[in-house]
């Protein structure tokens, strides 16, 4: 599957970037993540292979990534993990909802029920490669 784009009210989610016309690398360098470059291709590889979802969740009028939310598949369930930037928890929030949906609607998994503050571990979607 290729990274689908969602609509989370003020903010939007995207497949992670690192090419010429976008890069997270900085912004994921900010979240912790040692090797940006590689984790933005083991994200890629994820969604080609249905075994990761990760999105980043931006900033609409400037497509700065502000947090990031994955939904990591097991067999027939899910978890949902995500970390924000610095002053962008009210971001992350926003996208746990709509991520949800999709893990439910589109990819049949079971998810627990939402996070009752719409807050979700802060955690970096790890996903298995680099």
């Amino acid at each position: 599957m290729e990274p689908v784009e969602i609509n989370a009210g003020a903010w939007y989610l995207r497949g992670l970037r690192a090419d010429e016309r976008i890069t997270d690398v900085p912004a994921l360098s900010d979240l912790g993540i040692a090797d940006p470059a590689a984790y933005v291709a083991a994200t890629d590889a994820a969604w080609r292979d249905d075994t990761g979802f990760v999105w980043a969740v931006c900033e609409p009028t400037t497509g700065d990534l502000l947090a990031v939310i994955g939904v990591l598949p097991t067999v027939g369930s899910a978890s949902i993990v995500g970390r924000c930037r610095a002053g962008h928890r009210v971001a992350l929030a926003a996208a746990v909802a709509p991520v949800t949906r999709f893990a439910r609607g589109a990819l049949d998994l079971t998810i627990g029920d939402p996070f009752p503050d719409g807050v979700i571990t802060d955690a970096i979607p790890a996903l298995s490669g680099p």
